[in-house]
């Protein structure tokens, strides 16, 4: 299957996860498009100063691959960061936020897996 950028909808979610600013969500694919089991294959935009605030994930993992942009990521209360290439996975029961301090657009490619 060969999905176009133009064919992929995107939402724009205010205050993510108590998070700051707006954040934007294109789903890469739609649930039904695939048939592993994934909640979320999508990219996610964060403007300068937005943020998606921190969250636990319980049945499920989080992939977050930086695309464009540097990251502050806060893994389970320890924060790095993350530049373009970088990988991260916040496991079940584990607890993250990621926010946008960089001078341009933060886009990662986002998975969310669940079990």
């Amino acid at each position: 299957m060969i999905k176009r950028k133009n064919d992929m909808t995107s939402d724009s979610k205010s205050n993510m996860r108590g998070g700051d600013g707006i954040v934007t969500v294109t789903k890469t694919f739609e649930m039904g498009e695939y048939k592993g089991k994934a909640r979320l294959i999508a990219t996610i935009t964060l403007e300068k100063g937005c943020s998606i605030g921190e969250h636990t994930h319980e049945n499920e993992e989080e992939i977050f691959i930086v695309m464009q942009g540097v990251a502050t990521y806060d893994d389970n209360g320890t924060t790095v960061t993350l530049y373009e290439g970088d990988a991260c996975l916040c496991s079940a029961s584990q607890k993250h936020s990621l926010r946008n301090d960089g001078e341009k657009p933060l886009v990662v490619a986002a998975i969310i897996l669940t079990y």
